[in-house]
């Protein structure tokens, strides 16, 4: 149990959101801090991701989306890449007990096709042992950007539009969104970032458009499920209107 009845009571557990998306920054200033590697970041904030997802079930929160790794992150030395897709597999792959346990499904979205072949492998294996999970889904963003996300989507609605399934009035917003990574799950009510970043970084970029963002300067290996509660209660303080 991460929370005690006091801090469950600051909060309305019938107000949660249903869908939190994180942006999860911070591991190699956490690293720098401690003048250990960016490995060992990655590898802290991989504990506190495992901490997160079990603080969130305990509440009810019911769906997670985790920004792991973008588009953009490919520019970074190629030896940080490669430690972190190689700490990626190794974690995912230790968490399946846990997952199965707590009735975790995972989920990806962003194009694999780029990542190694032993990476693709143990991300399509996770997703089939967890597949009867019915108590959380979590959605790891890998090779995720937005713009690619929106710009795949078109690609799939103009290969339907030459087929003859899609003609150009029915391209709506409802529709667009039944071609995007998300269609599942349908668009995050919270958008969470740590370290004091105020940008989005090509996360999400439709589906956030009435999302409520927290933005913390906690670095997100030192992000502790009481730091998710605070998040809520901002979250609950807001008067959510969607442009009403």
């Amino acid at each position: 149990m991460y929370f005690t009845e006091d801090q469950l009571a600051a909060i309305d557990l019938n107000r949660l959101p249903k869908h939190i998306a994180i942006i999860p920054d911070g591991n190699r200033r956490w690293a720098k801090k401690q003048a250990s590697s960016a490995s060992q970041g990655h590898h802290q904030g991989a504990q506190t991701l495992a901490d997160i997802v079990k603080a969130c079930k305990e509440l009810g929160v019911r769906t997670m989306t985790l920004y792991l790794f973008s588009t953009e992150n490919w520019q970074r030395p190629a030896e940080e890449v490669k430690a972190f897709l190689w700490l990626l597999e190794t974690f995912l792959q230790q968490q399946i007990p846990t997952m199965l346990e707590g009735g975790v499904r995972f989920h990806t979205i962003g194009n694999l096709s780029r990542l190694p072949e032993s990476t693709s492998e143990v991300v399509q294996k996770i997703k089939e042992d967890t597949q009867h999970g019915d108590q959380f889904d979590l959605i790891a963003a890998i090779n995720y950007g937005g713009r690619d996300e929106i710009a795949r989507a078109c690609q799939r609605m103009l290969a339907e539009h030459a087929k003859g399934g899609l003609k150009s009035e029915e391209i709506t917003e409802e529709r667009v969104a039944q071609y995007l990574d998300t269609a599942p799950w349908g668009d995050p009510d919270l958008l969470i970032r740590t370290s004091g970043e105020s940008r989005v970084s090509n996360f999400l970029l439709w589906q956030i458009a009435y999302t409520e963002l927290y933005i913390t300067d906690v670095l997100w290996p030192d992000f502790s499920p009481q730091h998710l509660l605070e998040a809520l209660r901002h979250f609950q303080a807001r008067d959510r209107r969607k442009g009403e």
